[in-house]
């Protein structure tokens, strides 16, 4: 079996563009992955065309083979773009492979060591009280959620004093817990808009009293060390990882003692054989892994595989979306994703015609504007 075509498709989820591959071989087995939209959004394609010519007539199964020739061949460490691109790549790998063998791609990675995948719903803003308790209640009504992420922020975080947005993140929390059943978990996520660690331990510790079930990537990724002195002043489970990029970014991390629960996205790290050697180093620190995933139907997939032969997951993110281009996504049951063995590859078919359909959106992030011109972090 030969690699002999690569095609990419921008596509969307809800908002935001996404970037779908397919791998076809000379045996009519085909394989789907998915690439994580960093922006410039179309500079993917050309850079997953380049690589093409790197792999083509390459058996894809040998996947690892494959990975590691695109890490080496970039000479130096690939980027945000680069790996996003080896991403898509190995996971349509992986789905060939599983499809060849008519097995599920978990059975290729040593089996499942559980028979459903937790999930967590995310929402990613801060309702007011009565319309969050109505969001979470539709969604554990309809997909049995019992865990969601939520924003701490309730106000442009440089219009005041700091003290009050940290009062108002810890009073808005207590009303949640006081309106919501007692079993159900609330994470809270930063988005790396802080740049102060000292500003970050106020935020988190003003939570603590009522229980987060974590406190995500509060201030940026790239001085770690930093990160060891947060966690040692947090009364709270410290996550981050969405932003770390190589197994030697998540080595420093938790070298430094930098986090409780790492969240690597397989999409963003060069997919799942990278993801793996991430999660191998997560184990031996006795840190969980709780992979980042506010994507669509296909990456979600992936996870799903993912999580099944991963013995230290903690939950999987899950972002409620409907897609075109997707008619059978992995749908959330009781909270969780039920595996699929008597699907092979992936588990999850792509129709390739609504593919055919341009249905493409462009997204930017808003920078805020601090109080003095200067600009802030999104």
């Amino acid at each position: 079996m030969k690699i002999t075509a690569l095609r990419t498709f921008m596509q969307r989820v809800a908002e935001r563009p996404r970037l779908l591959v397919k791998i076809e071989t000379d045996e009519g087995v085909s394989g789907w992955g998915e690439a994580y939209n960093h922006g410039p959004d179309h500079a993917l394609i050309p850079v997953l065309e380049y690589m093409f010519r790197q792999i083509e007539g390459v058996d894809p199964r040998r996947v690892e083979y494959v990975v590691r020739r695109l890490l080496q061949e970039a000479r130096f460490p690939p980027g945000a773009i680069g790996l996003a691109a080896i991403a898509a790549i190995d996971q349509a790998l992986w789905d060939i492979s599983g499809k060849a063998a008519g097995l599920p791609v978990y059975m290729l990675l040593g089996g499942n060591v559980r028979d459903r995948v937790p999930v967590y719903c995310g929402v990613y803003t801060a309702p007011d009280p009565p319309a969050c308790r109505d969001l979470t209640q539709e969604m554990n009504d309809r997909y049995g959620f019992t865990a969601f992420k939520l924003s701490p922020y309730r106000r442009d975080l440089y219009s005041g004093r700091w003290g009050n947005v940290c009062k108002e993140a810890a009073d808005y929390f207590a009303e949640i817990r006081s309106i919501s059943p007692p079993e159900w978990e609330f994470a809270f996520e930063a988005h790396a808009r802080i740049f102060e660690p000292r500003q970050a331990v106020q935020l988190g510790n003003a939570l603590a009293p009522y229980d987060p079930l974590w406190f995500e990537e509060p201030i940026r990724p790239e001085y770690l060390p930093a990160w060891g002195h947060l966690r040692s002043q947090l009364d709270v489970p410290l996550a981050t990882g969405e932003s770390l990029f190589l197994p030697q970014d998540f080595l420093a991390l938790l070298t430094a003692g930098g986090a409780d629960i790492v969240q690597p996205d397989v999409c963003v790290v060069g997919g799942l054989a990278q993801l793996r050697r991430i999660a191998a180093i997560a184990e031996a620190h006795f840190v969980s892994v709780a992979p980042h995933n506010p994507m669509g139907p296909l990456a979600t997939a992936v996870n799903v595989h993912f999580a099944a032969v991963h013995h230290g997951l903690k939950l999987v993110e899950y972002k409620p979306c409907e897609t075109t281009w997707c008619p059978d996504p992995y749908l959330p049951v009781d909270g969780h994703l039920e595996l699929r063995p008597d699907r092979p590859g992936w588990g999850v078919e792509i129709d390739e015609s609504a593919l055919g359909t341009d249905d493409y959106v462009h997204w930017e992030r808003v920078l805020p504007i601090r109080p003095d011109g200067s600009t802030g972090y999104v």
